[in-house]
């Protein structure tokens, strides 16, 4: 049984959810060891290592110490593992640089000879990059310390009660209570968790004491950064498909990842369209490092493309012209709209700037990003020194825009860009 894709298939989904579970129990860990805000530690979805189909899971960057990486691969026979494992994170892995450590979650009962398992895999691994181990009983002892629940078997309806336990715990630092054990989610705090990290509904409830229904009420908002980030070539990725199921796990992975990154960057999750994420930054009140916060993550959105296109890629015949994302971004006046009589738990958006975005990112070719003028004039300088002047653009309804494009960047696991 050493077919690795054969043994995928049944996890897909579950793998999934288990990244974004460990995901979680990074963050958690560093905010209970260190004591510090949630939003200081950063997690990159997707990170890139270097050579064709080359993603980390994610890779963490803690505010105290050295970034590390965090595979997790249940399913998986021990070679293919191995295999696998080594091409990413061997002393050819130009990316292999830019971490410490690998931790790599895994079931190692799954495997009779898993003390000569590790080895190998440690001895594959670069200088100076150590290896730990999140076997089943260490996910239990961190699910049960952070989230106060116990997971038992590895199966989909276990994760999803480890899924409600930290939405409850999400939902309890953004809102407050009595005790964690006496929270729990109503609708409305359930849909500003989706939309909203639950840091920064915290930050923003806390200073004027809000209510959940008073964080973000219908009305005109000022200067919001407009995210659009589209999958290339989706008609064609999905006419030359003919097994549904990888359509639908390559669509739920870039939803998920596409939803956790946006959040989990200080950003607010609109909604998806098709193959299309939307989001916004500066709601419900602009800061000035919202710029810089929103292009960071179409950075990270980019990778998240290239890697959901490679992995889709690989399960069909035909090859396809194009893979990864393109991305527009405007800024501009945003109207929140109810879409019923005085809900909050269900909103519209409408503004010019959205109107806008779209017509940048069909300006944005394979893993580009096109900006307006005006955002690009909120942008950092060094930021700016990235993006090459577009010819200006007609837009229906909406004029010509003068508009800015970031070609495809350079991936910073292959060390310095050369002149030339």
């Amino acid at each position: 049984m050493t077919n690795g894709s054969d043994h995928e298939r049944p996890f897909a989904d579950l793998l999934l959810m288990l990244e974004e579970v460990c995901c979680d129990l990074c963050r958690f860990e560093h905010v209970s060891n260190e004591r510090c805000a949630p939003e200081a530690v950063r997690i990159e979805r997707e990170f890139p290592l270097g050579g064709p189909g080359a993603f980390a899971d994610f890779r963490v960057l803690p505010p105290q110490g050295e970034p590390y990486f965090v595979e997790v691969k249940y399913g998986l026979p021990g070679d293919v593992l191995l295999r696998r494992m080594c091409s990413k994170y061997g002393p050819e892995s130009p990316g292999a640089t830019l971490g410490t450590k690998l931790i790599l979650g895994v079931d190692t009962d799954e495997y009779p000879e898993w003390n000569d398992l590790r080895e190998q895999l440690a001895r594959g691994l670069r200088h100076g990059l150590a290896l730990e181990i999140w076997d089943t009983p260490r996910l239990r002892s961190l699910i049960g310390k952070h989230f106060s629940t116990e997971l038992g078997a590895i199966n989909a309806d276990n994760l999803l009660g480890v899924r409600q336990a930290i939405e409850r715990a999400k939902g309890f630092f953004a809102f407050g209570g009595t005790s964690l054990e006496r929270y729990e989610n109503d609708t409305l705090n359930a849909q500003l968790l989706w939309h909203m990290g639950f840091w920064r509904l915290r930050q923003l409830r806390e200073p004027g004491d809000l209510s959940a229904r008073e964080i973000l009420p219908p009305g005109t908002y000022r200067n919001v950064i407009v995210m659009l980030v589209d999958l290339c070539s989706f008609s064609s990725y999905v006419r030359d498909t003919p097994d549904a199921e990888t359509i639908r796990h390559s669509l739920t992975s870039f939803y998920s990842k596409s939803h956790y990154q946006i959040v989990n960057n200080g950003g607010m999750f609109y909604q998806f369209v098709g193959d299309e994420a939307i989001g916004f930054y500066g709601l419900p009140r602009f800061d000035p490092g919202d710029p810089a916060r929103a292009l960071d993550t179409a950075r990270a959105m980019l990778s998240i493309g290239q890697s959901v296109s490679h992995h889709w890629q690989s399960k069909i015949d035909r090859v396809q012209s194009a893979g990864g994302v393109h991305i527009g971004m405007a800024v501009g006046d945003l109207e929140i709209v109810s879409l019923r009589p005085f809900s909050r738990t269900h909103i519209g958006a409408i503004g010019d700037c959205i109107n806008v975005a779209a017509r940048l990112m069909s300006a944005a070719g394979e893993s580009e990003i096109a900006v307006s003028n005006s955002l690009y004039w909120q942008l950092p300088p060094e930021a700016q020194a990235d993006f090459r002047p577009l010819e200006p653009l007609d837009a229906r309804n909406v004029g010509r825009i003068k508009a800015w494009k970031c070609p495809r960047p350079h991936d910073p696991s292959q060390g310095p860009e050369k002149d030339g």
